[in-house]
């Protein structure tokens, strides 16, 4: 089951923030800044791809604590003030 956790996701991406490659996303560890229902460490599963013409834009993320899977849009990641590379 994909729930979208972070709906509030801004098309422009901010101007500072974390910077990485999209080829790399799937399996990195991420940590949530302001953690909701103690999931704060997440996993980039996978793309999700709707269609075959178009490049994915979506990850599938997923919560190390309680193993939800959230979908997300990749430049949610870059956003500093919610998001941190790796585990802290």
């Amino acid at each position: 089951m994909i729930r979208n956790r972070f709906a509030s996701y801004q098309e422009k991406p901010p101007a500072h923030g974390n910077r990485f490659c999209k080829a790399k996303l799937p399996g990195s560890k991420w940590t949530a800044n302001h953690p909701e229902k103690g999931e704060k460490h997440f996993i980039v599963l996978n793309w999700i791809q709707y269609r075959p013409d178009e490049k994915p834009e979506r990850l599938e993320i997923e919560a190390v604590l309680t193993r939800r899977i959230y979908e997300i849009h990749y430049r949610e990641l870059k956003d500093d003030w919610r998001w941190k590379m790796g585990w802290h």
